[in-house]
Order: C-alpha cells, then structure tokens, then sequence
C-alpha cells in the first residue's frame, strides 16, 4: 500500500508539473485565447470568492450591516469579480502578445516557474496549515507571485537573455516603423519595451540617492510586470486545489 500511494504521489507531481508546462505553452502559442480564458476563470472564481469574502469583510467596515443583504453582497461581488477578470485578462494579454517570439519564449518559462512556484506554496500551506488554495491564492498570492516574476524578468534583462531598447529606439520605432493602425500584438511589444525602459529610468534615477543593488530591487517592486503576478497567482490555487484534491482522495 505504501508503495502504490508513492507512485500515485509521483503521478500527482508529474501531473501538476504537466499542468503548468501546458498553461505557459497556452500562453506562448494562443495569447489572445489565454487572455480570454483567464479573464473568464478569473471571473468564474471571484463570483464565488468574492461573496464569501464580503459577506465577513462588510460587518468588519460597516457596524450597520452586521448581516448584509444577500442581493448587495452578490452585486458587489459580482462587479469585483468582473473588474479583476478584466484586469487579469489584459495583464495575461500584454504578458504574452508580442511580435519577438524569441523574448515571449524566456517570458512563458519565467510565468511557468512562477505559476508552479506558486502551487507548490499553496499545497504547503494546505498541508501545514489547512490554508484554502482557492482563497489564498485569489487574494493573498498575487504579490509575491508579481514580484518573483518581475524579478525574473529583470534577471534575464540584466543577463542580456532579453534585450532592453532605449528611449530613442522606441521613439523610431513609434514615429518610423509602427503602422497606422498596429495589431494588438504590435503595440503589446511596444508596451513591453516602454516598460523596460522605465524600469532602466528607474534605477537610473535611484542611483542618485541610493546603491545600485538596492534601486534594482525597487525598480522590480515597482515594474508593471508585477501585475502578471495576479494571472499565475489563479493558475496556481487552481492546480493547488486540484492537487490537493487528488492527495486527499489517495488510498
């Protein structure tokens, strides 16, 4: 019996592993069908996240509502789970349409150990403190998961994995390459080398009162890739719970 619950433990792994690959080839291959899907998951998840949540959080704000009324919490609800669906659906756009598909490749690796970074913390907390996956990772997982992948863009960018462009280039490329009318995944490259060149700015900036190592590291906390951090973050309570449903259910 212990054997066989070690080689189903192994299946679990290798599956959540398999799980995580396949969401960054989805993002890589198919950005726009990500873009929609996350929003919709997003979505789907916070219609019933968010009304647990604020049927404890507004008695917490308001002394009046010490038992608030279904309809508000469902319509408050329902308007934050929609404007974090359209908020994950536009970072998991910008994260993954481009035209340099030689970037979106390093960019798919970093957003895939960030999503498994992510499960894996979620399934230890389940085990060690019986943390809801779905909970932690829609509310509370975001940040660092934005960080950690901010962080790692960075790295690869101070590596010259993925090439930074300066003010001036972009500035050509806008007046003197870009179409009239540009495609999604056109302006989402520019929008990703303007990002990169304001986190540039930024450690340019910080230099001046502080030691390079330190600007580098607000410029990671500040960067707009930390957004991306909240489209893994439901990826990851997803394949948690998953898992940890599939760890439970073992013999």
């Amino acid at each position: 019996m212990i054997v066989v619950r070690i080689l189903l433990n192994g299946v679990i792994m290798a599956a959540e592993i398999l799980a995580v690959v396949a969401i960054a080839w989805f993002g890589y291959h198919h950005p726009f069908l990500f873009a929609a899907a996350t929003a919709g998951l997003t979505f789907v998840l916070g219609l019933r996240l968010e009304s647990k949540r604020l049927a404890f959080e507004l008695p917490f704000y308001f002394e009046g509502l010490r038992r608030p009324r279904l309809p508000l919490v469902i319509l408050v609800g329902t308007v934050e789970a929609l404007l974090k669906g359209v908020l994950a659906g536009l970072a998991a756009l910008f994260t993954f349409a481009g035209t340099d598909s030689a970037r979106l490749y390093w960019v798919a690796i970093v957003f895939g150990i960030t999503t498994y970074a992510g499960a894996s913390a979620l399934r230890a907390l389940s085990v060690s403190f019986r943390a809801q996956p779905w909970r932690w990772g829609y509310f509370r997982l975001a940040p660092p998961l934005g960080l950690a992948f901010s962080g790692g863009i960075a790295a690869l960018a101070a590596l010259s994995v993925i090439e930074s462009t300066s003010v001036g280039e972009i500035g050509w490329k806008l007046v003197w390459e870009l179409p009239q009318r540009p495609s999604v995944s056109q302006v989402s490259e520019l929008f990703f080398q303007l990002k990169q060149a304001f986190d540039d700015f930024i450690v340019t900036l910080l230099t001046t009162v502080m030691s390079e190592q330190w600007a580098r590291v607000v410029a990671i906390a500040v960067s707009v890739n930390v957004l991306t951090g909240f489209v893994a973050s439901v990826y990851a309570s997803v394949i948690a719970a998953a898992v940890r449903t599939a760890e439970e259910g073992l013999p």
